[in-house]
């Protein structure tokens, strides 16, 4: 198993109190792959508009919005094809009609995953980022207190949570998309524990493999972890991801939680 951390900017900061946590990529890997449901259904969009552009043209430009936005609520991510499709001339939908389509096309390649954890015939180890529950055991016996926030809606990220085994932990709460746009974003979340904890930024730590979490973090003084996992092998860095977080803001970043003890150390944790 290959553990390779990587410090930009080192913590030196009073110790932390809280920690968030980002859940697709960063916990959980039962929707592994959307990426390639989510930006082929849109080239599909926008292709069908017929303005001649090359195939590489558009998929360059969807991938770019699909990689800026994740992280953030998955209408933002459909509002952006939107755009892409009325500045073509095209007509406007509502971006929920994108966002139900997609999701449609997302259940159906993850409806095993999930049945599999259901029914016990997957262990939630094989669909968790490694070491990922351990990990958030170990902040709270440090006195951390944990949340997760995440851009899926808040009802699936509570019950694939489940299937995880990890929704015990999060004393700090669950929070995730809702029906109306603004609802429970990553920064609204990142903003509200600081002044209700009254916290330092510096006593934020926050794990994600998202941009919109860790330029949030790192622009709030908090100091940002980025989780850079090869989501397909489930070991080792990507290095697409790595770049991404690190001009997001990243003042680590880490493979995974398998070497939970050396990340705890790294962060003067104890």
């Amino acid at each position: 198993m290959s553990f390779s951390a990587e410090i930009i900017k080192p913590y030196t900061g009073r110790g932390f109190k809280c920690a968030l946590f980002d859940f697709d990529g960063t916990i959980s890997l039962i929707r592994e792959g959307w990426q390639q449901v989510m930006v082929p259904y849109f080239c599909e969009v926008i292709s069908a508009l017929g303005t001649g552009e090359s195939t590489e043209a558009i998929e360059a430009e969807v991938t770019e919005f699909v990689d800026r936005l994740t992280g953030k609520q998955t209408i933002y991510q459909c509002i952006a094809l939107d755009e892409a499709v009325v500045k073509r001339g095209g007509k406007h939908i509502e971006p929920g009609k994108y966002k139900a389509e997609y999701l449609r096309r997302l259940n159906l390649k993850i409806a095993d995953r999930k049945n599999g954890l259901k029914n016990g015939t997957l262990s939630p180890d094989s669909l968790s980022v490694k070491g990922a529950k351990e990990f958030i055991e170990k902040l709270r016996e440090n006195g951390i207190t944990c949340y997760l926030a995440s851009g899926t809606d808040e009802e699936d990220v509570i019950y694939e949570a489940s299937l995880l085994g990890v929704d015990g932990l999060f004393d700090g709460g669950i929070h995730g998309a809702r029906d109306a746009l603004l609802d429970c974003s990553k920064e609204a979340v990142i903003k509200n524990l600081i002044s209700e904890r009254h916290l330092d930024p510096e006593q934020l730590v926050c794990f994600g493999d998202g941009f919109v979490e860790i330029e949030l973090t790192a622009k709030l003084g908090g100091y940002a972890v980025g989780v850079a996992t090869n989501e397909k092998t489930g070991d080792g860095t990507d290095e697409k991801k790595r770049e991404r977080l690190i001009g997001a803001g990243a003042s680590l970043i880490i493979p995974h939680f398998s070497e939970s003890d050396k990340v705890i150390k790294i962060l003067n944790i104890g």
